[in-house]
C-alpha cells in the first residue's frame, strides 16, 4: 500500500547511503537546497559541498546545477545530502587507478598552505613544497589558481592521505628529453647551447635536455686562466661535439673548434720581411718558439738567434723574454712561421754602416779607404 501511495504521490523512497541526482533550486550562505523528488527539498550543508574549505555555498555550485549526491540522513520533514562524499568516492577510485598506472593529470592549485600546495581533485590533495619543482621555490603565492601536471606518489585511503608531485612529472619529462638529445648527438656536430654553469675546469653547456662539458682547454685557441674570462652563465654559444658517452651520459664539447683559429688568414696578418715583437714561449735544443700573435708561435732556429755562434738558445734567451724578430717565411697550411733575430742584428749593422758612409761622404773622408773590403761582407 505504501509503494502504491508513493507512486500515486510521485514521491521517492530514500535511505541513508543512497546515491541520488537533483537540481539546485536555491543557494543560501551555509547550505544549498536541491530538488531530488522527495516531499521536501534536500539540504546540502556547506561542509558537504567540497573536500576543501568553502566560504560561501555559491563558491562551489550555482542554481540549476545537476548534482550527484549521497543521502546522509532521512526524516519525514528533512533529507540531508552530500556532494563531498560522492566526489571523494569517485576521486579515490580514479586516483587508485592513476597511482597504479603512473598516469599524470592536471589540477588547479586551490590554496597555499604551510609546507606546500593544496589541490581539489574531488578530495584534498597535497603537494609538499619539496615536490613542487626540481629547484627551490621561495614564495608559492604565485601558484594559487595555477594548473599543474601532477602524479600520485602516495595514497592511503584509511588515513585520507593523498600526496601528489609536480616535480616527478618534470623529472620524467627531463629524463625523456635527455634520452632524445643523447640519441640525436653525433661526433662532429655543431649545435647551439646555453652556458649553464662555470667550474675551475671548464663550462657546462645545456643542449636542451642535457649538459655537456667544454673543458677549459677547449674554450679558446688562446691560453685560458678561468672559464669566466671567455663565457658567462646564460650565454648562447655554438659548440662542436667532440665525443658522446651514452652509457655514462657524458658529452665533450669544444667552443674553440667553432671559431676561426689563430692561424686563420695568417698571410694577411703576417708578411715575410716585416719586423714583429713577440714573447719567447719555449726554448728547445734547436731554437726558440716566439709568440708573435695570440696563439701564433714561430720558430727562431738556433742559427738565426745571434750573429755569434751559440751552443744552446738559453745562452741568449729565456722564456717570457720580449724580443724583436724578422719574419722569414709564412706557411699557413703547415701553421709554420720562420723567424730570425740575427737578420735584424745584421740589418741594424747595415744601417749603421750606411749612416757612417753618408757622414763620411759629407766630410770627404772615406771609411773604406781605411778598412777596405771588410765592409763588403755586411752589404751582401
Amino acid at each position: 500500500m505504501d509503494e502504491m501511495n508513493q507512486e500515486v504521490s510521485g514521491m521517492k523512497e530514500f535511505s541513508a547511503g543512497d546515491i541520488v541526482t537533483g537540481k539546485v533550486v536555491k543557494i543560501e550562505d551555509k547550505q544549498v537546497l536541491v530538488d531530488v523528488g522527495y516531499k521536501v527539498e534536500g539540504i546540502v550543508p556547506i561542509s558537504e559541498l567540497s573536500s576543501l574549505h568553502v566560504e560561501k555555498a555559491s563558491d562551489a555550485v550555482s542554481e540549476g546545477d545537476e548534482l550527484t549526491l549521497q543521502v546522509k540522513k532521512v526524516e519525514d520533514d528533512e533529507i540531508v545530502l552530500s556532494k563531498r562524499a560522492v566526489d571523494a568516492d569517485k576521486a579515490w577510485e580514479d586516483l587508485e587507478q592513476k597511482f597504479e598506472s603512473g598516469e599524470t593529470f592536471e589540477a588547479e592549485v586551490k590554496d597555499v598552505v604551510k609546507g606546500g600546495l593544496v589541490v581539489d581533485i574531488g578530495l584534498r590533495g597535497f603537494i609538499p613544497a619539496s615536490l613542487v619543482e626540481t629547484y627551490y621555490v621561495e614564495d608559492f603565492e604565485d601558484y594559487k589558481g595555477k594548473s599543474l601536471t601532477l602524479k600520485v606518489v602516495e595514497l592511503d585511503r584509511e588515513q585520507n592521505r593523498v600526496i601528489l608531485s609536480h616535480r616527478a612529472v618534470v623529472e620524467e619529462e627531463e629524463s625523456a628529453k635527455k634520452y632524445d638529445v643523447l640519441q640525436s648527438l653525433e661526433e662532429g656536430q655543431v649545435i647551439e647551447g646555453t652556458v649553464q654553469r662555470l667550474t675551475d675546469f671548464g663550462a657546462f653547456v645545456n643542449l636542451g635536455g642535457i649538459d655537456g662539458l667544454v673543458h677549459i682547454s677547449q674554450l679558446s685557441h688562446q691560453h685560458v686562466e678561468k672559464a669566466s674570462d671567455v663565457v658567462e652563465e646564460g650565454q648562447k654559444v655554438k659548440v662542436k661535439v667532440l665525443s658522446v658517452d651514452r652509457d655514462n651520459e657524458r658529452i665533450s664539447l669544444s667552443l674553440k673548434a667553432t671559431q676561426p683559429g689563430p692561424w686563420h688568414d695568417i698571410k694577411n696578418k703576417v708578411h715575410a720581411g716585416e719586423t714583429l715583437e713577440g714573447t719567447v714561449r719555449r726554448l728547445v735544443s734547436f731554437g726558440a718558439f716566439v709568440e708573435v700573435l695570440p696563439g701564433v708561435e714561430g720558430l727562431v732556429h738556433i742559427s738565426q738567434i745571434s750573429n755569434r755562434h751559440i751552443g744552446t738558445p738559453d745562452e741568449v734567451l729565456e722564456e717570457g723574454q720580449q724580443v724583436e724578430v724578422k719574419v722569414l717565411d709564412v706557411d699557413e697550411d703547415a701553421k709554420r712561421l720562420s723567424l730570425s733575430m740575427k737578420e735584424l742584428q745584421q740589418d741594424e749593422q747595415r744601417q749603421e754602416i750606411e749612416q757612417y758612409e753618408k757622414e763620411e761622404d759629407n766630410s770627404g773622408f772615406s771609411l773604406s779607404d781605411m778598412i777596405g773590403d771588410k765592409l763588403d761582407k755586411y752589404k751582401k
